[in-house]
């Protein structure tokens, strides 16, 4: 909807954009009595949590008690920092993280309370318990119940409404001026606070290139109108930035599909939704196995050990162009490439050796492992079969004599193993893949409250970050701790707006 000439200009709470955290503190704000206007520049909700798979990991849920499973908040942190290079987590701000996996549960259960399923919870090493949770049927039925319960509440949410700056009165923010599609540039007053609740600056090449480096800038986002936006307008208000530099990637992805997957057809909402909810541990596992494979190979990066075992990348010309073995330089590469895509060209020893366990093309892990047949059968878009390298080089429309020359490049070369090329059919063309920032760790430094500090620490007036735009230093790699954090985070700052407004303590 939008802002009609009559609608009012002053409200409780404005949150910028409308993901995840940005629904998740609406609800929380509204559901206390305040009035909220959320805004979303894109014509339709949902931001990066829309279109991820929809875990979330807590310790001590419900669910693990369900199972048997004793766990707490102090175990998962210490879990946590076992993700990734500990040169990285070496930089991660225990504290809030720790303040962050307290609360997580929490959220778990609010979440439940407003509507939403969960199956699980599924182990992922090197956590110690089982703790991810997979929101039934994905991460879509977050945006869906939120949205139905923000409208429900009497909040107001205005699509293609882009913020241009935040308002300011003797160093307090109390509002902002927003551009609306079709209507022009409003200022909105925000009597209780504004929160920043806009994502990631994956897809920002500029400030990648200010942040991480200008190798980097042509690296793509995962989600394309990642922009940076909440980040743009905390450092115009004075915010300290921190992790700027942190990325989860580059890596590899294989292009989306041409067509929305089965997954994103299923209920997220309602009767039918509970009703899955509650008949998916009665499922057969090869029934799930089938439905979570096609989020995998929707979703998923083909694992490294594909070139350590002697997958070849070429580009659309049929040319190598890289050392396969060696990241990010391979990702940094792909991006400078025609199109910024490429091949994986496996010959048949490469597809025998990932058509079975232990040897898989993507996972998730612990959960299910997708080989050459799962692709073959569940993405015919980004997989090519032939008896021989001109009918590969045929229906990918890529020169013959450009890619024979590369496989003879890859098996002379002295820098990868020495093994028998193989010339037996089948030949397998993976790909289109391109080279994507899953998204930035960098954000916001905020406190506890989910304020905002400046450079001295001290809290931005009437300023609050959520999800991406609040990480304060946290490091949250690992499957589901972005999206827990994005919707724990949405809901204590509505909380802590609630309290602010009626003056309890």
């Amino acid at each position: 909807m939008k802002l009609g000439p009559g609608m009012q200009d002053t409200w409780d709470v404005i949150v910028v954009g409308g993901g995840g955290s940005g629904l998740a503190a609406a609800v929380s704000a509204a559901s206390a009595g305040l009035s909220v206007l959320l805004l979303e520049k894109r014509p339709e909700l949902g931001g990066t949590t829309g279109i991820a798979v929809g875990s979330f990991t807590a310790s001590g849920t419900e669910y693990q008690r369900r199972a048997d499973i004793s766990d707490n908040p102090d175990d998962h942190e210490a879990d946590a920092a076992l993700f990734g290079p500990p040169e990285v987590q070496a930089r991660n701000n225990a504290a809030m993280r720790r303040y962050f996996l307290g609360h997580a549960a929490e959220t778990l259960d609010w979440l439940r309370d407003l509507g939403l399923n969960f199956h699980g919870p599924s182990p992922e090493p090197p956590n110690r318990a089982p703790r991810m949770h997979n929101v039934v049927p994905n991460a879509k039925a977050y945006i869906a119940v939120l949205q139905s319960h923000l409208l429900r509440l009497g909040g107001e949410i205005v699509c293609e409404a882009t913020v241009k700056r935040l308002t300011t009165f003797d160093a307090a923010v109390t509002g902002v001026e927003v551009e609306i599609a079709g209507e022009g540039t409003r200022e909105l007053i925000a009597r209780s606070g504004v929160v920043l609740a806009a994502g990631d600056y994956a897809n920002n090449s500029q400030m990648i290139n200010r942040y991480k480096g200008p190798q980097f800038g042509a690296v793509e986002g995962i989600n394309p109108y990642a922009t940076g936006d909440g980040h743009r307008l905390a450092e115009q208000a004075g915010a300290e930035l921190v992790n700027m530099d942190i990325t989860y990637g580059p890596e590899l992805r294989f292009v989306p599909p041409p067509r929305q997957p089965f997954s994103q057809l299923l209920p997220s909402r309602g009767t039918a939704a509970k009703v899955l909810g509650k008949c998916l541990p009665l499922v057969p596992d090869w029934v799930l196995s089938k439905l979570i494979k096609r989020l995998l190979v929707t979703w998923q990066h083909p694992e490294n050990s594909l070139f350590d075992d002697g997958a070849i990348l070429v580009n659309q010309r049929g040319e190598r162009f890289c050392d396969e073995r060696r990241s990010p330089e391979r990702e940094i590469a792909i991006a400078s490439q025609p199109d910024k895509k490429a091949y994986l060209l496996l010959d048949a020893r490469l597809v025998d050796r990932y058509s079975r366990w232990p040897h898989f093309i993507s996972t998730a892990p612990e959960i299910a492992y997708a080989y050459v047949d799962d692709y073959r059968r569940l993405r015919p878009d980004v997989t090519t079969t032939g008896d021989k390298l001109s009918d590969l080089a045929s229906q990918r429309d890529i020169p013959m004599g450009a890619l024979e020359r590369a496989v003879s490049e890859y098996h002379s070369s002295e820098s990868v193993p020495k093994r028998t090329r193989e010339e037996k059919s089948p030949w397998v063309l993976l790909g289109p893949v391109k080279s994507y920032f899953t998204t930035t760790e960098g954000g916001a430094k905020i406190n506890q409250q989910m304020q905002v500090l400046n450079s001295t620490g001290q809290p931005i007036p009437g300023l609050f970050a959520v999800g991406q735009n609040g990480l304060s230093g946290m490091v949250l790699w690992g499957h589901g701790l972005h999206i827990a954090w994005a919707l724990t985070s949405g809901r204590l700052a509505g909380l802590e707006l609630a309290r602010q407004a009626t003056g309890s303590t």
